[in-house]
């Protein structure tokens, strides 16, 4: 191992390793495994083990061919998994974690965060579409990367 260090404020390590044999170098990221298991509660009732990988999934999809940068599509979802295994115990609701991610690319994109209101809030009309583009264009979207994005959830 070349170098091991603590990142995301301590909640992971990097390390660089390299090969004896070809002296090829490799980065490893680890991350502790969380011990509560949170259950996501849907729409209709049903409850889902939580996963983080299906936030970035969404966010990827909303960001589409966006110039959104893969990094920071992992940081947001690295802060509202954060924020969600912080803010709650045992179960949060869907559209709790939907606000979160639809807060988080109001601030990176627009057209991103329009792409995932139009799934998080089911539009079924153009005129729905016009009103929440309105929204936006009466209130722009907070500085990308503010400090406080995901705070008081």
């Amino acid at each position: 191992m070349i170098d091991s260090r603590p990142i995301e404020s301590g909640q992971g390590i990097r390390r660089r390793r390299e090969c004896l044999v070809c002296k090829k170098r490799f980065t490893s990221y680890e991350r502790a495994e969380r011990l509560t298991r949170i259950k996501v509660i849907k729409k209709d009732g049903s409850r889902v083990p939580f996963e983080s990988a299906k936030i970035l999934r969404g966010i990827q999809s909303a960001c589409g061919k966006r110039p959104v940068a893969e990094e920071l599509k992992q940081k947001i979802t690295d802060e509202i998994d954060d924020g969600i295994h912080r803010d709650f115990e045992h179960e949060v609701l869907s559209s709790e974690i939907g606000r979160r991610v639809a807060l988080a690319l109001r601030s990176v994109d627009a057209v991103a965060f329009v792409r995932f209101a139009s799934v998080y809030h089911d539009f079924q009309s153009v005129a729905e579409f016009q009103l929440e583009i309105t929204k936006l264009a009466e209130k722009p979207p907070t500085p990308a990367g503010h400090p406080s994005l995901f705070e008081g959830g």
